[in-house]
């Protein structure tokens, strides 16, 4: 074949990834788009790999302007067709290629065929302003504190994407997993549905969200109880959940109003974090009416301000 009718491959030769492999192995039946001149290397490693078809569909459809380069195998070719067109769309490479260099590209096996490496989320910080518009909604607050593999996160979060929660708060426990490549992996895509804030100093995040919802932390202690013998309240729950060896610490967990455990048979001590945190969002999400956002809302308003400034009952008039 001539050179010049041959296929381009969608990256340049002096590419750093795969730079050493013939167009021939790397073409796509499309024209050639050019990566960014400040992509280098360095720029590559810092980038998230988010592998499997539901993590990278779920990127695509919060902010495909996060994914920066594109790779799947030959299996995966009419299943990312719409991402390619976006790619192209968005001049960026995409590019398919054999599966040990999508390991070599994603550093799993696991890779599902298809790897979007994106530009890492940022996590914002927590502002109580948002918790007194979720608790409006009546929107329960899921919180880890100290969850240590990036596996439990992503399960958990694939959890809470899966039963409708919305909101994710992470410690600044020096224990606790980030938002990795692996953490969104197993999340299957959940993390991308949920929005995630940074919460500084947990314990003190804790008692004020308290002003807007009940927090309850997970505990093997005797002074635990079931969810469902939790006393009425009408404020939205705010499940703190700690790190799979240790638990959640001590000001955290004394932070919380009420401490929760799961009965079991007592044959083994504790479940994992993840299956916890499976049974105890399950049952947040199966009884939504318990709990009153707008009432629970002006209940902490009245809490704020003091009972100076709430209103005064008008007295009874009685009828001749």
């Amino acid at each position: 074949m001539n050179t010049s009718d041959k296929p381009k491959s969608h990256f340049h030769s002096h590419s750093p990834i795969n730079a050493d492999r013939t167009d021939g192995e790397t073409e796509h039946p499309t024209e050639a788009h050019h990566h960014p001149s400040h992509e280098t290397t360095e720029f590559h490693d810092k980038l998230a790999k988010i592998a499997g078809l539901q993590a990278v569909s779920a990127l695509f459809k919060r902010d495909p302007h996060q994914v920066i380069r594109l790779y799947f195998d030959e299996k995966m070719k009419k299943s990312v067709g719409g991402f390619c067109a976006q790619m192209a769309k968005m001049q960026r490479p995409y590019r398919l290629v054999d599966d040990s260099e999508l390991q070599k590209i994603s550093g799993t096996v696991l890779h599902g065929g298809v790897v979007a490496a994106a530009v890492p989320r940022a996590v914002p910080d927590f502002d109580l302003e948002n918790a007194k518009i979720w608790a409006q909604s009546g929107d329960p607050v899921v919180i880890l504190d100290g969850i240590g593999n990036p596996h439990n996160l992503g399960a958990i979060a694939r959890t809470m994407a899966y039963f409708g929660l919305k909101y994710l708060l992470i410690s600044d426990h020096p224990a606790q997993a980030s938002l990795s490549d692996a953490a969104h992996r197993v999340a299957e895509g959940g993390l991308e549905l949920l929005s995630v804030y940074r919460a500084a100093g947990c314990a003190r995040v804790c008692k004020r969200l308290q002003e807007y919802y009940r927090v309850v932390g997970t505990s093997l202690g005797g002074h635990a109880i079931e969810m469902g013998k939790l006393p009425p309240d009408q404020r939205p729950l705010a499940l703190v959940l700690g790190n799979e060896e240790h638990g959640l610490p001590h000001d955290t967990i004394n932070a919380c109003e009420s401490a929760l455990v799961i009965p079991g048979s007592g044959r083994v001590q504790s479940l994992n974090v993840s299956a916890t945190a499976a049974i105890l969002i399950h049952q947040m999400a199966a009884k939504p009416t318990v709990h009153g956002p707008k009432q629970s809302v002006k209940q902490a308003d009245n809490r704020t301000r003091g009972p100076q400034h709430r209103r005064r009952q008008r007295p009874e008039v009685k009828k001749p």
